[in-house]
């Protein structure tokens, strides 16, 4: 077993490539292996270096997003990091819903871009919490709106197993039903919470959950929170 967590990353600013790599080798447990500039340079370190994780800016040369979604199905034993100054909901619900497992802004500090390599080489989800704290505070807006939404024991289950960062294929052989009905059952989650894709449905859950103290809907507790290493 490879004591190291193999990391690529993929940016179109060299200096901010060595700035990061430098950052991440002064770590034991992680070891920079490959760097490109581009989308299609991403899927193709990938397919050739099979790293742990693979470290993506949002806006470089080529369909980010279309690499993010061969890397994360074609490729499931490398986790996508997305590394970027994008601020956007649309970017990192995009690159989320392309299979990306993680959005940290460019901004944030060495430790916690070693946190989220972690968090992430293990198959969980990190977002930087301002991002996680502006999507939260949109929800507030028409909170008053909704009354009251009332989800089946089936759509608790398919959401919360999307809470964890599983793929609806995942999903689906984990709860023993078909990826057609676990899509159907998100989508009336969605519904319910006029969610606009599965990380609003997930953000949505827990803000409601909290607000009506319902207690009986958990996301996020134990090795992350909501303020600070939010899992979805």
């Amino acid at each position: 077993m490879n004591p190291f967590i193999r990391i690529c990353i993929v940016d179109d600013h060299p200096l901010l490539r060595e700035g990061v790599a430098n950052i991440l080798k002064r770590r034991a447990d992680l070891q920079v292996v490959e760097q490109g500039a581009n989308a299609d340079e991403a899927r193709e370190i990938a397919q050739r270096v099979r790293p742990d994780v693979m470290l993506m800016d949002v806006n470089m040369p080529g369909d980010v997003f279309a690499a993010v979604r061969f890397i994360s199905t074609e490729l499931s034993d490398v986790k996508v990091l997305m590394l970027t100054v994008s601020e956007s909901e649309n970017d990192a619900f995009l690159a989320l819903e392309a299979g990306a497992l993680g959005y940290v802004l460019k901004g944030v500090s060495g430790p916690e871009l070693v946190l989220a390599i972690r968090l992430v080489a293990k198959g969980q989800t990190y977002i930087t919490p301002d991002f996680v704290n502006k999507l939260l505070s949109n929800f507030k807006t028409h909170a008053a709106e909704i009354h009251t939404f009332d989800l089946t024991l089936r759509e608790e289950q398919v959401i919360y197993e999307v809470s964890k960062g599983l793929t609806n294929r995942e999903v689906a052989s984990k709860l023993l039903i078909s990826e057609k009905t676990v899509k159907h059952y998100m989508t009336c989650v969605m519904q319910k919470l006029h969610a606009r894709n599965r990380v609003e449905a997930v953000a949505a859950l827990r803000y409601y959950r909290e607000r009506e103290a319902l207690g009986r809907f958990h996301i996020g507790v134990g090795k992350t929170s909501v303020d600070a290493r939010t899992r979805f």
